[in-house]
């Protein structure tokens, strides 16, 4: 029995370079604070916190101000608004800024759209899932006055007579945008719409790499968080290629029984998944099939 780790998994770009931020500071013993969990995937906060990294929310901001010496803030992948970054300096909060750069990239397109759009009474509208943390941050590019549309039945918040914008999430579906975009030029009736192509190729490239993937495996493996809903999308397109397709966070989630026909197992996971979770996946089922 062959056990096989997707060469294609793992962490993006961003996420490793936050991850390498938190690292660098937390390998001089300094406790260091993350607003929001640095990545949607808990084995890896769990690993991260027992060396010092501290997850907070915007409530504990004022408290943290209050100690000598102040400790550092760290802005996750995802990027913050505007308003967060007023909020720590005037708190005197030292920060370590992680912002993915392709979402950096982003804001201040979506700012200049914004300021644009302002000057002929025109919109900005973000493909993405309303309430995430990139989109939070996006949003407030434009002084949270975007329009959040998540499918094709919620354009009917847009109006068709004024100028657009269109930019997405950077995480979002390839397919999903293509559609929106189409959707929204046929509607469009003020002959100002312009729509951007914002994706990470990295994430939008995935369901490509995972087709060929849970194609040639007979039972897969999908490593992801719980609460990553980009891990559990992901899961669903790999399940409707290799219907023996199972998902887990943690190690002691695997079933034996699963695999116990396959010839060859794979071992996959979202781009918020650690490499090491996925090496652990495949050190447990060799245990239990090679000894």
């Amino acid at each position: 029995m062959d056990f096989v780790i997707d060469d294609n998994a793992g962490f993006c770009f961003g996420v490793v370079k936050a991850i390498d931020a938190a690292e660098e500071h937390l390998s001089a013993n300094e406790t260091i604070y993350c607003l929001g969990n640095i990545v949607h995937n808990s084995a890896e906060v769990r690993r991260l916190h027992d060396k010092g990294l501290e997850v907070i929310d915007y409530n504990q901001l004022d408290r943290l101000a209050q100690l000598s010496p102040k400790p550092k803030v760290m802005i996750r992948a995802h990027g913050e608004p505007p308003a967060t970054y007023d909020r720590v300096r005037r708190l005197g909060l030292p920060l370590i800024d992680a912002t993915c750069p392709m979402v950096l990239g982003l804001q201040k397109r979506i700012r200049s759209g914004y300021e644009a759009m302002c000057a002929v009474g025109g919109q900005v509208v973000i493909f993405g899932k309303q309430g995430h943390a990139e989109v939070i941050g996006l949003n407030g590019q434009t002084d949270n006055s975007a329009i959040i549309v998540c499918n094709p039945d919620s354009l009917d918040q847009i109006d068709f007579s004024k100028p657009i914008r269109l930019y997405s999430q950077t995480t979002m579906n390839r397919e999903q945008y293509d559609q929106l975009i189409q959707n929204v030029s046929q509607r469009s009736t003020s002959g100002d719409f312009v729509a951007y192509d914002t994706l990470c190729n990295r994430v939008a490239g995935r369901t490509q790499d995972l087709r060929q993937f849970a194609g040639r495996v007979d039972v897969l493996i999908f490593v992801g968080g719980e609460e990553s809903s980009n891990a559990h999308y992901l899961f669903e397109f790999c399940r409707a290629i290799q219907p023996q397709s199972y998902f887990i966070s943690e190690v002691n989630q695997l079933q034996p029984s699963w695999c116990r026909q396959a010839h060859t197992v794979g071992i996959t996971g979202a781009t918020s998944t650690p490499r090491w979770l996925m090496e652990q996946v495949r050190n447990q089922l060799r245990k239990y099939f090679v000894g």
